[in-house]
């Protein structure tokens, strides 16, 4: 009896937790209790998780959201300026140089394979070539057609080896080589010779001699009158870029040149760099404009050598010397009327005497150069011969 009685209450029990029929004892209470519990547990973590993945979606969507506005608003700026004509031009051109292109490719390889059989003495490929020539409608100034017609006229046999030229023998007593000597009365190289190259400490003027002078010497006399210069070297060129340099640096000295020689009656200013002053020059209003030309007028700013760079004149071509000084001349001349009367090298490596030739042709009437050798320097200071005549070795 208590066997049967265990089997039907396992069996009853069994049906209750499956979700059967039968009258609810302590199993069905427990049942009822903790199967909503386990139930909003997984809830609770389910909601979790697509919560999160949820928000991250939205971050990622807004993200992608806001950089495809920014890539359009770049996009719409860089095309604002071109119109449909102008893309339609553009695509036309690109089109007409890669017909050019393939076209060129074709003649080439016609070429090449007319050569071949001339190379080996197929005369009629002459004619092909020819042809091929006429076809591509050349200048009729090309000379090549004339050594076309050549060949076709001649008994052509193939490349032949050409023949050494002979050669050339110049007969005694022409076109002789001889070397001027200018008649100067100091020769620089020859101080070369005598100069010391020593690097004494010379005090105050480290690289020279200590300078003294009695001091009971202008007691007498008037004062010592020291002449102060204002001015300024602006390279294009160095550690910075052109434009890094003029924002940073070059238009603060314009616009405060502007304003301190206008305050001080006594002051001047040397300004040499036309590439720098040029761009200053497209930015100032022209009421700025009408003071600077002022400033000019009244001699209270000078514009030296007038170049549109302070040209270096130890490696630079003298083609490229004259170049730039055309630039900046002509755009003095054209915009200010102002043409430069001395030269302004305070800075090149290097001074050649050719620079000095090229500015008395130009029509410039001193200059003064700045980077000599500081033994040089002393050995021209000690003969009072810093200031000279500078002519070059062909000049007689």
């Amino acid at each position: 009896m208590s066997a049967q009685s265990s089997r039907f209450n396992t069996a009853r029990s069994t049906s209750w937790l499956g979700g059967g029929g039968g009258p609810p004892g302590s199993a069905d209470l427990l049942d009822c209790v903790f199967r909503p519990l386990l139930a909003c547990s997984k809830m609770k973590k389910y909601m979790a998780l697509w919560g999160s993945l949820f928000f991250f979606v939205i971050c990622v969507s807004l993200y992608l959201m806001m950089e495809t506005v920014n890539m359009n608003s770049r996009a719409n700026v860089r095309l604002a300026d071109f119109d449909e004509n102008d893309f339609n031009s553009i695509e036309s051109q690109i089109h007409k140089v890669e017909q050019d292109i393939h076209k060129n490719h074709g003649t080439i390889r016609e070429i090449k394979k007319i050569l071949r059989h001339i190379a080996n003495g197929d005369k009629s490929s002459i004619t092909k070539l020819k042809h091929l020539f006429e076809n591509e409608d050349l200048d009729d100034s090309n000379k090549d057609s004339d050594s076309i017609d050549d060949l076709w006229d001649s008994d052509y046999k193939g490349l032949q080896p050409q023949k050494p030229l002979p050669e050339v023998v110049i007969p005694d007593g022409v076109c002789p080589a001889f070397r001027t000597e200018s008649k100067t009365q100091r020769k620089i190289r020859n101080a070369y010779d005598v100069i010391p190259f020593d690097n004494i400490d010379g005090g105050v003027w480290k690289q020279g001699w200590n300078i003294t002078y009695p001091t009971n010497h202008w007691e007498n006399r008037d004062n010592l009158q020291v002449f102060v210069v204002p001015h300024t070297h602006c390279d294009p060129g160095w550690l910075k870029t052109f434009v890094g340099y003029y924002q940073q640096q070059t238009k603060g000295i314009f616009e405060n040149m502007l304003v301190k020689l206008e305050e001080m009656p006594d002051m001047r200013l040397i300004y040499a760099e036309m590439s720098f002053f040029s761009m200053w020059w497209d930015e100032i209003s022209p009421e700025k404009r009408a003071r600077v030309k002022k400033l000019i007028n009244n001699g209270k700013l000078e514009i030296v050598a007038g170049g549109w760079v302070m040209t270096d004149e130890a490696n630079a071509h003298y083609y490229a010397m004259i170049d730039q000084m055309i630039e900046g001349h002509t755009w003095l001349n054209g915009t200010l009327g102002v043409k430069p009367q001395a030269g302004w090298s305070i800075d090149p490596f290097g001074l050649s005497p050719t620079m000095a030739y090229l500015l008395k042709q130009m029509g410039l009437k001193n200059m003064l150069i700045q980077r000599v050798h500081y033994s040089v320097k002393k050995y021209l200071a000690k003969k009072k011969e810093l200031e000279f005549l500078w002519r070059q070795e062909w000049v007689q």
